[in-house]
């Protein structure tokens, strides 16, 4: 498409002249309301799509930043979605997929509950609040390893809500950083002032910047006290995975380079997160391109501990044999499937806790 057109598009005005409570450098929104992320697609115009979304946390909390990793997401992961006045109306969060062990594929979203805010091209400026939730669930048992493979039948018919798809996901609160009872944060312009940032985390080219602090609350308890103790121990493994990006009490905090803006086409907009929730969930490209690997300030490379993400996958193993339910299934799984499948669970799990006598 043509910038020139993108151009003469643009109108600006919002916030109005009477509305300088929200003008820089005060930013108080309070005066609009929070909208629902998908309530007023069909007002969306214009966007811009967040081209280099760079990453950040402490993989040790309450460390100081040498244990900071840095790490960008697929290109377009996110986006903002606004009016030719500027008024903001959707904001895309990321929504990726992992590999734990090569044995585990895990998704997991950042999903908006709620934002309002506005930008101005002109000033190449942003101000938006937020609330987000952030959300995991296993992809779909034919593209897991021969581990979850194995025991997959036995959560999908389990009377309990298994998080198997997105609608039981693991479900983890975030808050406004050092306030646990302030679930909307800043969505701000230019880089986070929390921390500094190594120069593989900077792109000179973006059109603008903004940035995001948050900090994780804990998971959210469903009615199931069982239930919550399996969630609980995949949100340990994904902690382990990804260097405790959403452990309790963390910080994450993502750096926004924005690319020029562009004109939206609403049913692409209404149907992205299913187009790259299909994507990604075979072995996890992404529709957009790769991001990278996370690594620390000096370069050197995240590394995963294997031994303890192990050590989870037993727990895991040992909660299915301990619940009553599964654990009948799991004695007709050895009785009428392939031998290699059981072999697959002893290799993984503790042998003398899986007897089922």
């Amino acid at each position: 498409m043509k910038k020139e057109q993108i151009s003469t598009d643009w109108q600006g005005g919002f916030p109005s002249e009477n509305q300088k409570q929200m003008l820089y450098p005060t930013t108080d929104l309070s005066s609009l309301p929070m909208l629902g992320n998908m309530d007023n697609i069909n007002l969306l115009q214009r966007q811009w799509g967040v081209k280099w979304p760079m990453f950040s946390w402490n993989t040790l909390n309450g460390e100081k930043d040498p244990k900071r990793c840095y790490v960008q997401f697929a290109p377009y992961i996110s986006r903002i979605g606004y009016t030719n006045e500027g008024r903001i109306y959707s904001i895309i969060c990321p929504q990726q997929g992992m590999w734990i062990g090569d044995e585990i594929c895990i998704n997991v979203e950042v999903t908006v509950t709620g934002q309002r805010g506005w930008v101005n091209e002109d000033t190449k400026e942003i101000a938006a609040d937020m609330m987000v939730e952030g959300k995991i669930w296993l992809t779909p048992g034919e593209n897991q390893g021969g581990l979850l493979r194995a025991i997959w039948p036995l959560l999908k018919y389990s009377s309990r809500k298994y998080p198997i798809d997105k609608e039981n996901a693991i479900r983890v609160s975030t808050h406004l950083p050092g306030n646990p009872k302030e679930p909307i944060f800043q969505l701000g312009k230019g880089l986070s002032p929390r921390f500094k940032n190594p120069q593989f985390a900077i792109q000179e080219e973006a059109f603008t910047t903004g940035h995001i602090n948050v900090e994780i609350g804990g998971m959210v308890p469903t009615n199931d006290h069982k239930l919550d103790k399996f969630n609980q121990y995949f949100l340990n493994l994904f902690n382990l995975g990804t260097g405790n990006m959403l452990q309790k009490g963390n910080v994450l905090s993502w750096n926004l380079f924005f690319d020029s803006p562009e004109l939206v086409s609403i049913p692409e907009w209404q149907n992205h997160a299913d187009y790259w929730r299909t994507s990604i969930g075979a072995h996890h490209g992404s529709p957009g391109g790769e991001g990278t690997s996370p690594r620390y300030f000096d370069g050197t490379y995240f590394d995963t501990k294997n031994f303890a993400i192990k050590e989870v996958i037993k727990e895991i193993l040992n909660h299915v044999v301990k619940n009553t339910t599964l654990r009948k299934g799991l004695i007709l799984l050895v009785e009428y499937c392939p031998k290699t499948i059981f072999d697959i669970f002893l290799k993984k799990g503790d042998q003398s806790k899986t007897k089922t006598k």
